[in-house]
């Protein structure tokens, strides 16, 4: 048993690695890979687990609101597809009812576009799985430690691999031969989805730093001097190296607000770290400042701040449409408020608002929190923005109340990432790209498990 539950947990190591590689595993090949995966590695660790008499109660128990609250946003999106009788659909949804008025034939759903609905509920049911395995499976420190350090790898090889892209010269990248430029995209297509990405991973790489900075107490004099060469020559120079490699890949990928999103979400992690972490080594200022300077003005100056920085003085709200695209948006939430148009639906029904200004085709709403609105309806996605707010609150306090150094520098990592995905979803639509979707999903399950992880061996 415990050899297949190390297997169970290699594997699932794999598919964290492997989602962003296939572009951001956002074609349907790709993303029913990472279904097919999850469900099976979950459905296996059910079947050995119930074979074995264990008990879930325990390993749950701390992690009940996030289950609760993150299924009854799936459920939700299997009624949004669920054929309903008229009097139901006229009471959540009168406007939708009215649509149908003109379709008699059709079947009365919440969703205007149903098909889209279901594949959008498979994801997410992936999603929930993958928040399962993470909670199962990642059952001590060192598996923990393996998890991190595996995004990190991630990261780093998309980092390596869509910087070299970048200065190749090809116009067909090396894999699956698609459009390739100057701007880095690594595994991905769309350079703000490659941006998000490296921000959460670059999030965690800065976690595991903490972690180690944690265990040090700054010296003076030689043993300063010691301290500084030691730490370069084992795997806190690693992580730092990678961090360097990632933060390059990050500013190559021209990205305004996922630049942006990083270095505040950094600065006001760092600032809280500062106010409330207990014991603070002197380290931690050190790598902080260190990000700053080193990353940001020598290491960017040679990889193209300057350009990102040229395209955010070059930003017009009279060539952008995004804004547009936000009033347009907000009468369909008018229309639809509580039933929303149906997960996945975006692209259908924003024809039925947008006006003749904006010629370009729209597929996604490049804001996320206007596109769940849309589709999900305001109550799930108030429940989302809970599950979300209520991560971080965990991340605040683990790194305010544990002396674990593991789990408070999980809670810097898990905290700087979902800070600064909460700024850059609100000009992109960076949750509607899998990989980074089911890395954002492990992040607040780890947000959680850096507060609550061995407390149930302690509670037995």
């Amino acid at each position: 048993m415990e050899k297949l539950n190390n297997a169970l947990f290699y594997c699932f190591l794999t598919l964290i690695f492997w989602v962003p590689i296939p572009l951001g595993s956002n074609r349907p090949w790709a993303w029913s890979i990472i279904e097919i995966v999850a469900f099976t590695l979950l459905a296996i660790y059910l079947m050995t687990s119930i074979k074995s008499n264990e008990k879930f109660s325990d390993k749950l128990h701390y992690y009940k609101p996030l289950l609760l609250l993150f299924l009854t946003v799936q459920l939700w999106l299997v009624l949004q597809y669920l054929p309903l009788p008229d009097a139901i659909l006229y009471t959540m949804s009168p406007n939708l009812h009215d649509i149908y008025r003109y379709f008699p034939d059709k079947i009365t759903t919440l969703s205007l576009d149903p098909a889209q609905t279901k594949v959008a509920s498979l994801k997410g049911l992936a999603y929930f799985c993958i928040m399962l395995l993470s909670i199962f499976l990642i059952t001590n420190e060192k598996r923990l430690k393996l998890m991190l350090t595996v995004m990190v790898l991630s990261g780093t090889f998309q980092a390596v691999y869509g910087s070299l892209q970048a200065l190749s010269g090809n116009n067909l990248s090396w894999v699956l031969e698609v459009p390739n430029s100057n701007i880095a995209t690594g595994g991905f297509i769309y350079k703000n989805h490659f941006a998000n990405f490296l921000l959460l991973c670059i999030a965690i790489g800065i976690g595991l730093l903490v972690t180690y900075l944690s265990k040090q107490k700054m010296t003076t004099g030689r043993a300063k001097l010691r301290q500084l060469v030691a730490s370069l020559l084992d795997g806190k120079g690693v992580i730092r190296i990678a961090l360097a490699i990632m933060v390059i890949a990050l500013v190559m990928s021209r990205s305004r607000m996922g630049n942006a999103a990083f270095f505040i979400a950094m600065t006001l992690t760092g600032i809280f770290a500062f106010i409330y972490f207990k014991n603070r080594s002197k380290n931690l200022s050190f790598l902080l400042i260190s990000l700053f300077v080193i990353d940001t003005f020598i290491l960017g100056s040679w990889f193209g701040l300057d350009k990102v920085k040229q395209r955010m003085e070059e930003t017009s709200f009279s060539r952008e449409t995004r804004d547009e695209v936000n009033i347009y948006g907000l009468e369909l939430i008018k229309k639809f408020p509580i039933s929303g148009t149906g997960a996945g639906s975006f692209y259908t029904v924003f024809p039925m608002v947008q006006q003749e200004n904006l010629y370009i085709y729209y597929d996604h709403a490049h804001n996320d929190y206007l596109q769940f609105a849309i589709e999900y309806g305001l109550p799930s996605t108030l429940l989302l923005g809970v599950i979300v707010l209520w991560s971080l609150w965990q991340t605040g306090y683990t790194m305010r109340h544990r002396r674990n150094n593991l789990m408070k520098g999980t809670a810097f990592g898990c905290m700087m990432a979902i800070t600064g995905m909460i700024i850059h979803i609100s000009v992109d639509f960076n949750l509607q790209a899998p990989a980074n979707a089911v890395y954002f999903v492990l992040i607040i399950t780890l947000a959680w498990q850096s507060r609550y992880l061995l407390r149930y061996q302690q509670k037995k």
